[in-house]
């Protein structure tokens, strides 16, 4: 028999004030990544652009020749892309945080990650604060699992990084969900620190909920640069087509890496991450069999992340086929990660399962 401990509640507070502390520092990394989008020089792709735009520098762009209706032929100047192929590099050089902004951008850019770092670690202070004022993992219900999961969606990002990798870029919109996740949790979400059913009072409940916070992380970074590569993919065809985007994409995605770059991106850690989800479908049916003596009941929790499981396979699968590379295995990737989510909130919020008995 295992008895339960009881609430620390003054950590249980204090862990509260330390959650609402990380949303203030989150704001502050939110507007000096602004800063450095707003205030920040362009990148090289968006300087040579904005020359061929105004009529400068059209003697140093590629020259097309196009097709006319009625015969003959016209020559059109076209902005240079950068593209991997072009630079030989490992990272493309043209977003932020990749070698192309200014000095006043790189400023503020490199203020807004010691930001994001600072509310990283208080923002992890509240959740072992949380989990200490119970004695037992923080993620047993709604709340808990959303401070948790911003939290490593938020290590991730770092890690990267740490890692020396170029993904600066991932900065503003990752602060804005990280900052969306926590206004949700602490406003609808919010439950009072408070001892798990007998249910989850398992070893499981480390294994299969730490993979699944993870796995989610990981798909999150996934998701921000699949969706990124489709606006940049599409910017990127516009030019190439003799197009001229208007100020705000251009303002925008010339800070991005190339579509290229994104999409390998996207795929590499959606990829990494895959084998990690198939293991924590395996030890939730595991903790099932131990829990309600049967691995497989078809519960709504079970039925989607069976669903997710597919549709990240169904993405893996598209990428290796000729056909259905680009676009359209990144329209997989989104409702993959859109099942992700509504597994996530749908099921616990608008469905009757098993797996509600913690409440939100």
């Amino acid at each position: 028999m295992i008895l339960a401990a009881a609430t620390n509640e003054s950590l249980a507070q204090f862990s509260n004030v330390l959650i609402y502390s990380a949303m203030a520092v989150y704001t502050l990394a939110f507007l000096a990544h602004i800063a450095e989008w707003v205030l920040g020089s362009r990148s090289k792709v968006g300087r040579t652009a904005a020359a061929l735009t105004a009529g400068a520098g059209a003697a140093a762009a590629p020259q097309v020749r196009v097709a006319q209706k009625g015969g003959g032929t016209a020559v059109l100047n076209r902005p240079e892309i950068v593209t991997r192929s072009a630079v030989g590099a490992r990272d493309v050089p043209d977003g932020p945080g990749a070698a192309a902004g200014d000095q006043q951008g790189d400023v503020y850019g490199r203020i807004a990650v010691s930001l994001t770092v600072l509310a990283f670690l208080v923002e992890a202070a509240g959740v072992v604060a949380r989990a200490l004022s119970v004695q037992r993992a923080p993620w047993g219900n709604m709340y808990e699992f959303s401070t948790t999961f911003s939290t490593m969606v938020v290590a991730a990002y770092l890690g990267f990084l740490v890692a020396k990798k170029n993904v600066r870029w991932i900065g503003l919109p990752l602060v804005t969900t990280v900052l969306l996740d926590l206004g949700i949790a602490v406003t609808w979400l919010y439950t009072e620190s408070d001892q798990l059913v007998p249910a989850l009072h398992s070893y499981w409940l480390w294994i299969h909920v730490s993979t699944a916070i993870f796995c989610g992380a990981v798909f999150y970074l996934g998701a921000v640069g699949t969706l990124l590569y489709l606006f940049r993919d599409s910017y990127e065809n516009k030019l190439a087509n003799g197009g001229n985007p208007g100020g705000f994409a251009r303002s925008v995605l010339e800070r991005l890496p190339s579509a290229a770059s994104l999409d390998k991106f996207s795929y590499r850690i959606n990829a990494a991450v895959f084998p990690l989800w198939t293991f924590t479908i395996i030890a939730g049916a595991i903790w099932a069999g131990d829990a309600w003596g049967r691995y497989w009941g078809w519960d709504a929790k079970e039925v989607w992340s069976f669903i997710t499981w597919v549709a990240y396979a169904a993405y893996l699968h598209a990428r290796a086929t000729a056909g259905w590379k680009g676009r359209k295995a990144a329209y997989i990737a989104l409702i993959a990660f859109g099942c992700f989510l509504f597994n996530y909130y749908g099921v616990n919020i608008f469905v009757n399962s098993l797996h509600s008995y913690a409440g939100v």
